[in-house]
C-alpha cells in the first residue's frame, strides 16, 4: 500500500505562490457555510452503534465529499500550476510500495490519495458491509492514514486553489466540509496535532464556534495564526 511518509529532504527553495497572504482567513469568507448545524452533536458516536461502524461510515462520507470537492478545482491543479503537493511551508511526497520515493505533482498525489483510499474503502476485508464480517485489528490505523492524506488534499484546496473556490462560490461548502472533518478527527483522535498544526489558524477561526475545537498544539504557538508560526520550509 502506498503512502505518505515524512521526509528529511533538502527544500527546491520555491516559494508557494499563495505564501504573501491567506485569503481564506479573511473574515468575508470564514462566515461562510452551508449551515450552521453544531457539528459537534453530529460526530459524536451515537450509543446503539459501534465504534467501527461509525468510523467506516463516516471515513467513506468523508473520502466522497473531499474527493467531489477536490474535482471542483481539479482543472486548475494542473502539474505546471502545482509542482509540488504544497500547503503553506510544507512539501509532501509519496512513498511507494517498496519504500522508495516518489517525486510527485500536486494532482498527482491526490490521485495516489484518492485511488489507494478508493481501494481500501471497497475491500471487504478491511470495510466490511456483509453481516457477520468482521473489522481486521489495524482497523483505526488504517483510518487514522487515509484522514491523514485527506486533510492534506483539504489543506491544499485552501493554499492553493482558495481563489478559483471563491471564484465558483464553493467556499461555503469547503468551510462546512472542513469543520465537520476536523471536528469528527478531533473526536476520536484521528488527526495528529503536529500533523494539523500547519493549518490551526484556520482551524481556530473555522471552529471556534463550531464546538469549541482546540488546536491541540504543542503550545510553541503555532495554533496562533501567526505569521511567525511557520517560518522555514518543511518536507514529509
Amino acid at each position: 500500500m502506498d503512502w505518505e511518509q515524512k521526509s528529511k529532504a533538502k527544500p527546491n527553495g520555491k516559494k508557494p505562490a499563495a505564501e504573501e497572504r491567506k485569503a481564506y482567513l479573511e473574515p468575508e469568507h470564514t462566515k461562510a457555510r452551508i449551515t450552521d448545524f453544531q457539528f459537534k452533536e453530529l460526530v459524536v458516536l451515537p450509543r446503539e452503534i459501534d465504534l467501527n461502524e461509525w468510523l467506516a461510515s463516516n471515513t467513506t462520507t468523508f473520502f466522497h465529499h473531499i474527493n467531489l470537492q477536490y474535482s471542483t478545482i481539479s482543472e486548475f491543479c494542473t502539474g505546471e500550476a502545482c509542482q509540488t503537493m504544497a500547503v503553506c511551508n510544507t512539501q509532501y511526497y509519496w512513498y511507494d510500495e517498496r519504500g522508495k520515493k516518489v517525486k510527485c505533482t500536486a494532482p498527482q498525489y491526490v490521485d495516489f490519495v484518492m485511488s489507494s483510499v478508493q481501494k481500501l474503502v471497497t475491500d471487504e476485508d478491511v470495510f466490511p458491509t456483509k453481516y457477520g464480517r468482521e473489522f481486521p485489528s489495524s482497523f483505526e490505523s488504517l483510518v487514522r492514514k487515509i484522514c491523514r492524506h485527506l486533510f492534506h488534499v483539504l489543506a491544499h484546496i485552501y493554499w492553493a486553489h482558495f481563489k478559483e473556490t471563491l471564484a465558483l462560490e464553493l467556499h461555503g461548502h469547503l468551510n462546512t466540509l472542513y469543520v465537520h472533518f476536523i471536528l469528527f478527527a478531533r473526536e476520536f483522535n484521528l488527526l495528529d496535532p503536529k500533523e494539523t498544526a500547519i493549518m490551526d489558524d484556520l482551524t481556530e477561526v473555522l471552529c471556534s464556534g463550531a464546538g469549541g475545537v482546540h488546536s491541540g498544539g504543542s503550545g510553541d504557538g503555532a495554533g496562533s495564526g501567526g505569521p511567525g508560526a511557520q517560518n522555514h520550509v518543511k518536507e514529509r
